[in-house]
């Protein structure tokens, strides 16, 4: 049974007793103890995203595609890794539009968990993956969930800012109804596409000059 520890747990009631997760659940168990592939993240990470941000404190949402798929990267937030592991190329490429768009010096280290725990929900489309097999565990029933984390964050009244990059990220824009909210897109930020609609977004600005209460970006060392 999956246990949050914050309000999530009475939003997604009865989430986990669907069908399709039921499924899902199988399949993960089967991946991460008999298929003989080492499974990413970590299986008391694949929840971290919101278990760092409560339901109602959500102030932004960055969705990715699913979980880096080296040895010790990912750790259940999109983007981050841990401290102690170098910052893969998209990452480099995040924190170069952020100091361009707000003046804030990267860190020395990848991990985001100071953003999650500043109200940015850091989402993937898919929670889990193979080791070198970026995509894997896609159509296996992860979209389904999150795309019901989605639709329960657009009911929200409070306005949030929901920042999209590459395509499988952009697909989910037609969950976001509410006018309230803000919508930003751009290209997925690893070194194939960000210079093809990524950088120069200046998603960490506007994101701030639409929230009431803007979010710190700077990222503690």
């Amino acid at each position: 049974m999956v246990n949050f520890e914050n309000d999530w747990d009475d939003v997604l009631s009865g989430e986990f007793d669907k069908q399709y997760y039921k499924d899902l659940r199988e399949f993960i168990k089967q991946e991460y103890f008999r298929s003989g592939h080492n499974i990413f993240p970590p299986m008391d990470e694949i929840f971290s995203a919101q278990k760092l941000t409560p339901y109602g404190a959500v102030k932004a949402v960055i969705i990715g595609q699913d979980p880096y798929h080296e040895q010790g990267q990912a750790q259940g937030l999109c983007f981050s890794v841990r401290k102690g592991v170098q910052k893969p190329p998209s990452l480099v490429n995040i924190f170069k539009e952020l100091q361009s768009d707000t003046g804030i010096e990267p860190p020395a280290h990848g991990s985001l968990a100071d953003w999650a725990k500043n109200g940015v929900l850091l989402l993937n489309t898919v929670l889990t993956v193979r080791e070198h097999q970026a995509n894997s565990h896609k159509g296996r029933g992860w979209e389904i969930y999150t795309d019901r984390v989605i639709e329960l964050l657009n009911q929200r009244d409070d306005p949030m800012v929901f920042i999209l990059w590459g395509n499988n990220a952009i697909a989910k824009q037609t969950l976001i109804t509410n006018p309230k909210h803000l919508v930003l897109t751009g290209a997925h930020p690893s070194p194939l596409s960000a210079y093809k609609g990524f950088f120069g977004g200046r998603y960490f600005s506007k994101t701030n000059d639409f929230l009431k209460e803007g979010i710190e970006w700077k990222i503690r060392d």
